[in-house]
């Protein structure tokens, strides 16, 4: 990998301190590592967070299983990169995802003729398109519980009908899909993409969904804190209130 041009934001220390968080659930250190460098618009730096994965697997487990391994942290990785698009956009993901491949090995890699983990060209070609609608708007419930009604009429009533045609898709085709990051998993990655963007109102609802998709508490605040940790390590901080303008958050980093 070609080094950076830009002083690092995950140094040693940082890089340490998040994998042994020790209340941030199993195997979300790197998801969120990488969702919030992607946010911070530092995709030179997500390969890193692979590589350092992949040296612990090396020390802790066998031969025979490390291909699995790995496979699993990347797929998981790419996976947390494609969710992200549904906030941070789509040029950011294809950065980071292709840095990512750059220091992949080619048969780490999914490839476009063969069969995804997620599974979902065949949410296009094969499946009720009903169905696959059902699912994400079961997932938008999950997440947002009894105010779920309510934050969906926001957005079908925000001057346009077609911002609540765009959260239904995002939902339906991309963040409910649990193939391979789970429900809390996917508000962890919520959660991570969107405190970098100083936006509390959309990050209370993902704070209270990674509870409901059975996150606890303890979880969803280590999420908070390693995003949070990232941000500062970018120069992230809280803005004055006669601040213009900024690198930073007008308010306090929502939390729950």
């Amino acid at each position: 990998m070609e080094p950076s041009k830009f002083p690092p934001i995950l140094t040693a220390d940082l890089m340490n301190s998040i994998r042994e968080h020790p209340t941030l659930a199993p195997h979300t250190w790197y998801i969120i590592a990488a969702t919030t460098l992607t946010a911070l618009n530092r995709p030179d730096e997500v390969p890193r967070i692979y590589e350092h994965a992949i040296t612990l697997v090396s020390r802790s487990i066998s031969s025979g299983t490390e291909h699995e391994e790995q496979l699993t942290i990347l797929r998981r990785m790419r996976e947390a990169l494609i969710k992200t698009s549904a906030v941070v956009g789509v040029p950011k993901v294809i950065n980071s995802l292709l840095a990512l491949k750059k220091i992949t090995p080619l048969e780490l890699q999914d490839q476009p003729s063969g069969e995804s983990p997620t599974l979902r060209k065949a949410d296009f070609s094969e499946s009720a398109l009903s169905r696959i609608e059902q699912r994400g708007q079961e997932f938008f419930g999950s997440v947002y519980g009894k105010v779920a009604e309510r934050v969906m009429s926001q957005m079908d009533n925000s001057g346009t009908g077609d911002l609540g045609l765009v959260a239904r898709l995002m939902y339906s085709h991309i963040l409910s899909n649990t193939s391979v990051l789970n429900g809390a998993d996917t508000s962890f990655v919520m959660i991570a993409a969107l405190i970098p963007q100083d936006v509390n109102p959309q990050l209370k609802g993902h704070l209270k969904g990674a509870l409901n998709g059975g996150a606890t508490l303890e979880q969803v605040r280590a999420a908070r804190e390693v995003t949070i940790k990232i941000c500062e390590g970018a120069g992230m901080t809280r803005l004055g209130t006669t601040a213009v303008a900024g690198w930073g958050w007008r308010e306090e980093v929502a939390n729950i």
